[in-house]
This record gives C-alpha cells, structure tokens and sequence, in this order.
C-alpha cells in the first residue's frame, strides 16, 4: 500500500465529480478546518452529506485494553452510539496485552484480528515504520482521535511506603541502590516498550537521575497484571492506567506516586487507531465510527454521567472491577495512599473538555521525539513527514462538522504549541531538536 495522503472522497462519486475535485483541491489549500469554518452554519455536514454518503460496510472489530481510557468505547457500545451513525454491527473485543492488540491489527478482520483499537499513542507510529511487527513489515495506521489525556499513574510497592515517594523521585534514587548493593534484583513495570507508560516512568525516573536503562531494569506486564504482579514482589514500581492504581491501594499492595498529569498537564494519552486499509476502503464508515466515538467521549465528560460511566466500565465484559475503584479518579478524588488525599484534581482524566479528543500534531511530534531519546526509533527519522502521513486529524474534523460541533470545541491548530513538564524543561514542536539535545539521560545515538 502506498503512503500518500489520503482523501475522503465517496467511492462511488463520478455524478458529482466537479463538485468533489473543487471541494479537494480547496481543502488542499486551505485545510479542511478552514474551508468548512467559512461556510454558512449548518453547511459544512450538508457539503459532506451530499452524494453517497452511507457507510460502505457496518461491520468494524476494534479491540481494546480493560483501562478506564476506553470507557468511550465502550459507552459508545452501550448508548447505541455506533448504531445511531450507520454502524450496528461494531464490535468491541477485549485484548490480553498490548502486544495482542499488535498481532491482531497485524492480522486484521478478514485474518481473524481486529481493524482498529483503543491504542498506546506510539503504537500507531510503532506499526507504520514497522518497529514492531514481525520482520519489520510497515502497517499503515491512521490514528483518528486522542481517546483521552491525564490518568495514568505511577505507583510503589509497599516496601518504600515511609519515603512517601512523589514527583520528586530522588529519594526512591537512593532506596534502589541500596536495595541493589544488597545483592537484591530491582526492576519497574511497563505495559509496553516505547508506549506511553513506558515514558512516563522513563522520565520521572531520569529527571532524578534514575538512568531506566543502566540503574533500573524494566519489565512488560499488561495492565490487569500489573496488581498481583507487584503483590508476589516482581516490580518495585509501575506505570499504568487506571483502574489499576486504585485497585493496588484497595488491596493494600502499594500506593501511588503520582498521577501522570502531574508531570505534564493535560498530556495526550491513548487514541483511536484503524488500519489505514480500513480506511481507504470505508472513507464513511470511518466516519461514521468517529462521529459515534467523538459523542461517547462528550458523554463521559460530563459530570453528571461519571457515575454511569462507572457502572458501565466495571461490567466484566469490559474491565470487571469495582465501580467503586473506578468512579473516584473519573471524577478528580485521588487516595494516593499513605493519608495523602486531593479533592477535585486538575490532573482528572479528560475524554473531551480541553480539547482532550483532538489529535494534536505536536503531542505525536513529540511522542516520536521521546522514542527517539531512548533509541525506541532512529534519531533520522522524519518525523513530520511520518506524523503527516499517520495522524488523520483531517478525518477529526470532518466528523466534528458532521456533529455540527461548536466552533469553540474545535482546535483552529493542529499544535497545542510549547510544552512545559514538571521539571522545567519545554518542547516546542518548531523545533523538537533542541528539546532531544537538552536532555542529560537517553540512549547513546
């Protein structure tokens, strides 16, 4: 398949071919945000509505993680949200691991595997430079949507409960190599390499002068075994999503460190990914699904309906834990364990409010950036050209125009701009570079 942008035009167009090739070219020009914003209101779904516009198949396998991030998911299943847009037979199908969501995009539907998922932001990156698959073979991803920002966290195991470990890891720095010294193993959790928990943990650890490649040996464990895996001693500390984190204070395993939006607020998390084929080949299916995603995820935002959103995600079908372990942290009350207690986070996870669905361009820059520091991807990788091809955030806003979605809930930039993290330093997606250069810890180039 090649990797050349592409459109969304219907399959079957040739009636209104005229319309359709000036609708392209003015969107080339102008960015598809643009061009629909300079229509009259309730115009822009009208443009797009016009001609066949039916989805080309109602089937879509989609795989997800038991994280309280594909809560969106799963309330779209739910609230008849897929079948509402044209699309009654989506189907929701849980994954083991990370690496089964891999194969299973590898295989694809029509092989027994999956069309998209709720993903590791990176992944989509991972599959399409091939990273990650079997003999390095590129999967075209098209990564549609940021399915949430904030909520994972980074926890300990009981052993260091009186150094009340927080941002600041530097005493947990001296706690694991006297641990070493005494001839013990030491090691953190991830969920997958080069994926978001793995960064989270990479840079708290070395912005306390924790190499995670020399001082402190990481392991995968997925994320529902992430709680007995700690409780038999094989980690010292984790990064996960939640509900995990509450699930390891409830158990009186460990407790938490912090939530990852204390390192960078409001930072991209998981995100909608579909096999670029899928794409390419159901241009309104897609959209279909995005539009029923995009209102699952207004729906879970929505104070009044966190309770539900609970109620739904701890049905076993999908993460089969306590409502209770789930429904505090959805609405910003974190027990980090230890009597440390906040009331009404600003570091919540966010499906939607923020801009929290919106792909930014400059948070893939700068994913692709951190793989990069610790040698996940070469360091000549083009980024802009890979985040151009694989970020579809064109796809975004067609289906935002489509739901008639209020101007101001709608980015005017694919870039959030400057980012700055909890210890200081900044990324500018003008100039990811000096951000690489500027880090002390990372791999050898």
């Amino acid at each position: 398949m090649d990797d050349k942008p592409r459109t969304l035009q219907s399959v079957d167009d040739s009636a209104d071919q005229p319309r359709r090739t000036f609708l392209k070219q003015s969107m080339g020009l102008l960015g598809g945000g643009a061009l629909l914003g300079m229509l009259p209101a309730g115009m822009s779904a009208a443009v797009w509505a016009a001609g066949s516009d039916a989805p080309e198949t109602t089937r879509a396998k989609l795989g997800f993680i038991a994280l309280t991030d594909a809560a969106p998911l799963f309330v779209a299943i739910e609230q008849g949200l897929f079948a509402k847009h044209g699309m009654p037979d989506v189907e929701v199908l849980k994954q083991s691991s990370w690496g089964t969501t891999r194969d299973n995009l590898v295989l694809g539907a029509g092989s027994g595997g999956i069309d998209g998922a709720h993903v590791l932001t990176p992944m989509a990156y991972h599959l399409s430079t091939g990273r990650i698959t079997t003999n390095n073979q590129p999967l075209p991803m098209a990564l549609l949507a940021r399915l949430n920002v904030n909520g994972q966290g980074i926890s300990l195991s009981n052993e260091y409960l009186d150094l009340k470990v927080g941002v600041d890891a530097s005493a947990f720095k001296g706690a694991i190599a006297a641990k070493q010294a005494s001839g013990k193993k030491v090691s953190a959790a991830m969920t997958f390499p080069g994926g978001t928990h793995d960064l989270w943990l990479r840079y708290w650890l070395a912005a306390a002068g924790i190499d995670p490649d020399k001082d402190l040996p990481t392991i995968v464990v997925p994320p529902p075994q992430m709680v007995a895996n700690m409780k038999v001693g094989n980690m010292d500390t984790f990064c996960v999503g939640e509900p995990w984190h509450a699930q390891l204070l409830n158990q009186k395993i460990g407790y938490s460190a912090l939530t990852t939006g204390e390192l960078w607020g409001n930072h991209p998390e998981k995100a909608l990914a579909l096999r670029a084929d899928y794409v390419d080949a159901n241009p309104n299916s897609t959209r279909a699904l995005l539009k029923a995603v995009l209102e699952a995820q207004i729906f879970c935002d929505q104070p009044g309906n966190k309770d539900e959103v609970a109620q739904i995600c701890a049905k076993r079908r999908w993460i089969g834990a306590p409502a209770g372990d789930i429904a505090p942290r959805l609405k910003g009350s974190f027990d980090y364990g230890g009597g440390r207690v906040v009331e009404n986070s600003p570091h919540a996870m966010r499906f939607w409010n923020e801009h929290a669905s919106y792909p930014f361009k400059s948070h893939d820059l700068w994913f692709l950036t951190e793989n990069q520091r610790w040698g996940q991807l070469p360091r000549d990788l083009d980024r802009q050209a890979l985040v151009d091809r694989v970020n579809r955030d064109d796809i975004w806003r067609l289906a935002a125009a489509d739901l008639q979605l209020p101007a101001e809930q709608i980015p005017t930039s694919a870039s959030r701009g400057t980012e700055t993290f909890f210890d200081g330093k900044t990324f500018d997606p003008q100039n990811p570079q000096a951000y690489l250069d500027s880090l002390s810890i990372k791999a050898s180039a």
